[in-house]
């Protein structure tokens, strides 16, 4: 009986968040499970590169093209979040202030960040 590649892969990814939610709980970390288990897939992808055997980089490429396809359904993930804003309305009014002021520095902090990344990786390819 053959396994539809793409249940293999989604059961792969939520077998992942599953155990990087249970990290997260037994060792009471103050990352969330799901990315416990995002950083675990990158592990588990960068060290299936190497093409060992046939049926592993089929896996591989499996678990890219749902995670990809998934991807594309991001946005409906913000529905629920916004009805949540709505409904705490006040709230977010009475901390405009915080709210924005963490919002800004955040993204500025993300965006140097970013750009200290890039420069260091780049400057490495270009080395080599």
């Amino acid at each position: 009986m053959e396994l539809c590649p793409l249940l293999v892969a989604i059961f792969i990814i939520f077998v992942l968040q599953l155990i990087g939610e249970a990290l997260q709980k037994y060792f009471d970390l103050a990352i969330p499970g799901p990315v416990i288990g995002l950083i675990l897939m990158l592990f588990m992808l960068m060290v299936t590169k190497s093409k060992i055997h046939l049926d592993i980089v089929a896996l591989r490429k499996n678990i890219i093209t749902t995670s990809e396809n998934l991807l594309k359904y991001l946005s409906l993930l913000f529905v629920p979040i916004g009805v949540g804003v709505i409904m705490h309305l006040q709230l977010l009014e009475t901390q405009l202030l915080r709210i924005l002021l963490v919002i800004v520095l955040g993204t500025v902090c993300t965006m140097i960040f970013t750009a200290a990344v890039f420069s260091k990786t780049s400057k490495k390819r270009h080395d080599e």
